[in-house]
């Protein structure tokens, strides 16, 4: 089916309306029911699900190894998952490769002291490529519960523990063929937590109850693996959970999983998480083609523009009308939203697997050796701000929230590799 008919057919069969053709404007929050102190970090990308963190607070922009660095704690374990910070606590997921074991651990945020490590599953743990974990995925968290979605024994399960680490539930998605490993992490809306398991043997999306585990609805994905989590913008209008990637870019309705509206595009394997000026979804993908496009949010059907840059697996930020991204292999990079017209690129050191996070006008990017750039948020051209070296291996996208910027790191040394966390603020 051509674009413009598949396009036509997804408005036919849900009778989303094509909203008027206006300027793009700053995006508002989604209507998810929940009022995050601005302290807090409570699942991935941050409170607004686009990696902005809030403006209100002055995080460090120069630290080292000696200075800087108000705790660093031993992290027992492996994984990528970026931190969860909620009152008092910072949460991980972590995977014990030798045994196979998947965890979720809580630390002390003032000290970094580890409070508990609840074990989700004793054995089982799956992955595949070298640069991935079996504990990839960051922890959503309610205010009364965490999240957890791990790959284990051939399939995919969601597990919801409580603040004290208690297990309350777990569900199966459904069978899991592990391609590279896993990525995505769950999202939380109004009564659900959503979850995705895409793999190449058939995959999901679901909505569950996040008191019960219950699947409150349940939608097939096609036979393509596939690593995106779940994001739910307000565009165009209304909340839409969108979902790049298996050769689609897909809008489902966040509490019943109808879908909004759907079109062929993006690429087949995608990892970032999608962003919106509002008007339109910005998406990008790595294979087997490198991809970046701005799809209208309204269900027309109509891709604004597209290029072949390979921002595959670190997300991009929007600010103002204007998009930053660092490809993957180190170029900083602006282009603005309505044309993609690129504005400025300027080569980093390094490749990235972490996505940047936007404070005010700066912008931390962090490569995987380590050092973290900090610079201006602005159309006009690259302005460094700071370099800051920190580990020697950085995968976990940072954390920043009441001034201070939680980062999980790794060291090697002769007794081989070992992940810390460590809270940053500069004194």
């Amino acid at each position: 089916m051509t674009k413009p008919l598949l396009a036509a057919a997804a408005l036919l069969l849900t009778g989303f309306s094509v909203v008027s053709q206006s300027p793009a404007a700053e995006p508002a929050g989604a209507n998810d029911g929940f009022d995050i102190d601005a302290a807090d970090w409570p699942w991935w990308r941050g409170p607004l699900r686009n990696g902005i963190a809030s403006p209100d607070q002055t995080p460090p922009t120069h630290w080292s190894e000696s200075k800087g660095v108000a705790w660093k704690t031993p992290v027992p374990g492996r994984g990528h998952g970026s931190p969860t910070v909620v009152g008092g606590y910072v949460y991980l997921a972590t995977c014990d490769e030798a045994a196979g074991s998947q965890s979720v651990l809580c630390f002390d945020r003032k000290t970094g002291k580890q409070i508990w490590q609840q074990e989700v599953h004793s054995s089982g743990a799956m992955r595949k490529n070298s640069k991935s974990t079996a504990a990839s995925t960051t922890l959503a968290c309610d205010g009364e519960r965490l999240f957890a979605c791990f790959p284990n024994s051939g399939a995919l399960y969601t597990t919801a523990l409580g603040l004290d680490g208690k297990q309350l539930w777990q569900q199966k998605i459904g069978d899991y063929i592990v391609h590279q490993g896993y990525g995505s992490s769950p999202a939380i809306y109004q009564s659900l937590v959503i979850v995705t398991s895409d793999n190449k043997g058939g995959g999901a999306i679901a909505g569950l109850d996040r008191r019960t585990g219950r699947i409150v609805w349940k939608r097939d994905r096609p036979k393509t693996p596939n690593y995106p989590s779940p994001i739910i913008l307000h565009a165009a209008g209304r909340d839409q959970l969108i979902m790049t990637g298996c050769d689609l870019v897909s809008s489902f309705d966040p509490l019943t999983g109808k879908t909004l509206w759907e079109i062929e595009g993006s690429t087949t394997e995608c990892v970032t998480s999608t962003v919106t000026d509002g008007r339109r979804i910005l998406t990008s993908g790595g294979y087997p083609t490198n991809h970046m496009s701005a799809v209208e949010a309204d269900g027309s059907g109509k891709v604004a523009w597209s290029n072949k840059n390979r921002v595959y697996v670190p997300s991009m930020l929007l600010r103002d009308g204007i998009i930053y991204g660092v490809l993957d292999a180190g170029i900083a990079s602006c282009w603005k939203s309505d044309t993609g017209e690129e504005l400025w690129k300027e080569r980093l050191d390094g490749n990235f697997s972490s996505s940047p996070v936007l404070v005010g006008d700066l912008i931390y990017a962090t490569n995987e050796a380590g050092t973290t750039f900090v610079y201006r948020a602005s159309p006009e051209g690259y302005s460094e701000v700071a370099q800051n070296r920190l580990g020697d291996e950085v995968f976990a996208t940072p954390t920043i929230c009441g001034s201070r910027i939680y980062m999980r790191v790794a060291q090697r040394g002769a007794d081989g590799r070992q992940e810390f966390l460590c809270c940053l603020t500069g004194e």
